[in-house]
C-alpha cells in the first residue's frame, strides 16, 4: 500500500507511470515503482498481475525487417 501523499496511482490507472520510484537498476535498464510496476528503459512495463505492456516507442524499420 502506498504511503505517499498524495497516494501514487495504482498499477491499473492510466497514469501508473507517475508513481514514485522505489528501486532502480540503471545497468539493467529498469525501475520499480511504488505501485509494483516494473518500468523498462524501452518504455515496456511488467504489471504486478504479470501482464506485459509492450514498449510505446516505434521499432526502426531496419530492425523490424
Amino acid at each position: 500500500m502506498c504511503r505517499h501523499e498524495p497516494p501514487c496511482p495504482t498499477a491499473d490507472a492510466a497514469d501508473r507511470d507517475a508513481a514514485a520510484v522505489v528501486a532502480r537498476c540503471d545497468e539493467q535498464g529498469w525501475v520499480l515503482l511504488c505501485n509494483g510496476v516494473l518500468l523498462f528503459d524501452d518504455t515496456g512495463e511488467l504489471l504486478p498481475s504479470g501482464k506485459i505492456v509492450p514498449p510505446l516507442r516505434p521499432v526502426p524499420a531496419s530492425v523490424a525487417s
